[in-house]
């Protein structure tokens, strides 16, 4: 069964932008604990702006996201999970037996003959299937599953984390899979945090495109696209 990319913010730090503020007003001001949330709310968001713009981006490790994804595969999880400074729980294939699996299926394969993939996918559901009649454990009958089998996975990272993981992932370049579903974690992240989040995105938002000679070429449109909403 083909299945699409769904996140879904699960709870984040209660007033992100006045964590923020607290940490960083400490580093930079005499004031004590107490004091430290002593300012209104737009004080608040314009010292966290000048904070960010200015690179001093340590205190917003004390801001965290907590995410549920599904519909995305294998072959996406497995990028997500180079980013290390974050935490993750995923859907297990060795304890959760794959009845009828459902997949992730390019839009590539457009190309190919009508039914071509979803005839592929249902070969591998029948060889999975018959490794579990013949009675090997499901740990081993995974090795038939392909990339494209949908998972699920909750993942935890904190603002700074995000911050880079926006710039890397949702960058032109970036694989298409794990670039809608930071699409989809940043439009939640700016409706929770706006300040923070202001100009997260590609790298290009923020200056000349960091991906040099092997740039998508479309640095206008995408900026256009990010500072007018996803």
């Amino acid at each position: 069964m083909k299945t699409q990319c769904n996140v879904v913010l699960l709870k984040h730090t209660e007033d992100p932008e006045g964590s923020v503020y607290a940490a960083a007003r400490l580093c930079y001001s005499p004031a004590h604990i107490e004091e430290l949330m002593e300012a209104s709310a737009t004080e608040k968001q314009k010292f966290v702006q000048k904070i960010r713009d200015l690179g001093h981006l340590s205190v917003f490790e004390h801001v965290s996201f907590t995410f549920a994804v599904e519909g995305i595969s294998r072959a996406c999880s497995h990028q997500l999970v180079r980013h290390r400074l974050a935490s993750y729980s995923q859907q297990s294939q060795r304890y959760v037996r794959q009845g009828q699996f459902s997949y992730i299926e390019p839009d590539s394969m457009a190309a190919m003959p009508a039914g071509w993939f979803a005839e592929k996918m249902a070969t591998m559901q029948r060889w999975y299937q018959e490794a579990l009649d013949a009675g090997l454990p499901a740990e081993d009958a995974r090795f038939l599953l392909p990339n494209a089998c949908e998972t699920r996975i909750i993942l935890t990272m904190n603002a700074r984390e995000l911050m880079l993981f926006f710039s890397l992932r949702c960058c032109e370049r970036a694989q298409w899979e794990i670039r809608a579903m930071a699409d989809q974690m940043l439009e939640q992240c700016r409706t929770v945090s706006p300040v923070i989040f202001a100009d997260a995105g590609p790298g290009c938002l923020r200056g000349p495109c960091p991906e040099g000679s092997m740039c998508c070429g479309k640095t206008a449109q995408v900026r256009e696209r990010y500072r007018e909403g996803l």
